[in-house]
């Protein structure tokens, strides 16, 4: 993986037509570098997936720019925006998101089988790391909450990604695991210059992270309790 920061300019995102429009993302600018964890909390409705959902080249804006390293966004065909978050985006949702039939082990395999991937890390090795060795044979349903929000982050992590959007991690875990786990995914950030955006609620692991900004009506500003 090669380093790569993320910026939005001015990014709109605008659903509907006519008088019938909802504004998403209201001329946001961003900028996370690598090796930095930026949190983004704010109430349901605020546009916060949707931020997540621009910069990691799900949904296009409806104007403005995104760029991941010396990419544009904006400016990749369907089929190109799928290749680029296969090689450069790793997305962790709220509950895990596993595969039901896999093994531990075998969900971090999974992602290494939709196409080339330059230089992946060992799955094996990165279940050591965040603390699953032990349970590589382990099913989804054979796994507390945390244990499965671990794997997910691994498995996000396998393929090296310059990129990772990290949506309410916590939201189904206690006060510790929810340290534990968002601990981890400030450490995998920093240790491997990822660039981490993290929607959350959770104001109490905000200290993990570097910055935190809050997104009100898709408009995003500084939050009052930014450890910036």
């Amino acid at each position: 993986m090669t380093e790569q920061s993320l910026h939005l300019e001015d990014a709109l995102l605008v659903h509907g037509d006519g008088d019938e429009t909802v504004t998403a993302l209201d001329h946001v600018t961003l900028t996370v570098e690598p090796g930095e964890i930026v949190a983004v909390v704010g109430p349901s409705g605020a546009g916060k997936s949707s931020l997540l959902a621009v910069a990691g080249g799900l949904t296009p804006p409806t104007s403005g720019s995104v760029r991941v390293g010396g990419t544009e966004l904006t400016g990749l065909s369907r089929r190109e925006l799928t290749s680029f978050r296969r090689r450069n985006v790793g997305f962790v949702f709220q509950t895990g998101n596993l595969v039901p039939a896999l093994t531990a082990l075998d969900q971090l395999r999974l992602p290494l089988t939709f196409g080339k991937v330059e230089d992946p890390r060992d799955p094996r090795e990165l279940l050591a790391e965040v603390g699953m060795d032990h349970k590589a044979g382990r099913r989804p349903h054979q796994l507390s909450g945390g244990e499965r929000q671990r794997v997910g982050i691994a498995r996000a992590l396998v393929t090296r990604p310059a990129l990772l959007l990290v949506d309410e991690p916590t939201a189904a875990l206690d006060r510790q695991r929810s340290q534990d786990v968002v601990g981890l995914l400030a450490r995998e950030t920093r240790a491997h210059g990822v660039v981490t955006v993290m929607v959350t609620h959770d104001r109490d692991v905000l200290h993990h992270c570097d910055r935190v900004y809050e997104m009100i009506d898709g408009r995003l500003g500084a939050a009052a309790d930014s450890p910036a």
